[in-house]
C-alpha cells in the first residue's frame, strides 16, 4: 500500500500535533525518517532529538553496553528506552514521551550472510510496541531498502503517537516476513 503525497503529509502532520514528544535513535538504516518528519511543517511540536549511533562503538556508548547483536528486536527496544530516558531530561515533567529505536541490516558494499531486516520499537508510558521485518534479499538496492525502512519508521512512530496509520507490513511483499508486538508497561 502506498499513501498519496497528501495522505503522507497528513499522517506526519497528525504525529506532529498528537501531543507527544519524541526522541529517535536509528542505526543501520532508515535515517531518512528524520528528513521525512522535518520536511512537513510543525516538526518541532513532536521531535526533541534524533541520534544516529551508527558505528559499533557509538551504539555501545549510546546504550551504555555492547548489545549481543546490533540489528535485533532487543537492541531496538533498548534504544527506544534510552531515547525516551534522554528525552525525559529535555522536556517538562509529565510530557507524553515516545522513545523510538530502530536497527536495520540492509544491502551493504560486501555480501551479507544474514537476512536483510529491520526492527523498530517505541517506548511509551503505556509500554513498548515493536515490529520486525525480514526483507527479500536481492529485491531492492540499498537506496530502496533505506527508503522502505525510513517509511516504516515514520508509520511506526505515527502509530505510537495515536495516529491511524497503516502498518509497516503494507510496505512489504506478500512473501516477506513481518511481526509486531505490544508489551504493556507491567510486562516490560
Amino acid at each position: 500500500m502506498t499513501l498519496s503525497d497528501t495522505a503522507w503529509t497528513q499522517l506526519i502532520s497528525g504525529a506532529h500535533t498528537s501531543g507527544r514528544k519524541a526522541a529517535l535513535a536509528i542505526t543501520g538504516g532508515g535515517t531518512g525518517a528524520v528528513g521525512e518528519l522535518l520536511r512537513v511543517p510543525g516538526g518541532s511540536q513532536l521531535l526533541i532529538e534524533a541520534q544516529v549511533p551508527y558505528s559499533e562503538q557509538a551504539l555501545e556508548n549510546f546504550l551504555g553496553f555492547a548489545p549481543a547483536q546490533a540489528s535485533s528486536a532487543d537492541t531496538a527496544i533498548a534504544m527506544a528506552h534510552k531515547a525516551r530516558s534522554r528525552a525525559a531530561g529535555m522536556v517538562a515533567e509529565g510530557a507524553n514521551l515516545v522513545g523510538l529505536g530502530a536497527t536495520a541490516a540492509l544491502v551493504s558494499d560486501r555480501p551479507r550472510r544474514g537476512e536483510h531486516r529491520f526492527h523498530i520499537a517505541c517506548a511509551r508510558a503505556e509500554g513498548v510496541i515493536h515490529c520486525t521485518a525480514v526483507l527479500a534479499k536481492g529485491r531492492r538496492d540499498r537506496a530502496e531498502e533505506e527508503a522502505l525502512v525510513a517509511r516504516a519508521i515514520v508509520l511506526w512512530l505515527a502509530k505510537a503517537c495515536g495516529v491511524d496509520a497503516p502498518s509497516p507490513r503494507s510496505l512489504l511483499g506478500p512473501d516477506e516476513q513481518f511481526a509486531e508486538m505490544d508489551i504493556a508497561t507491567a510486562d516490560t
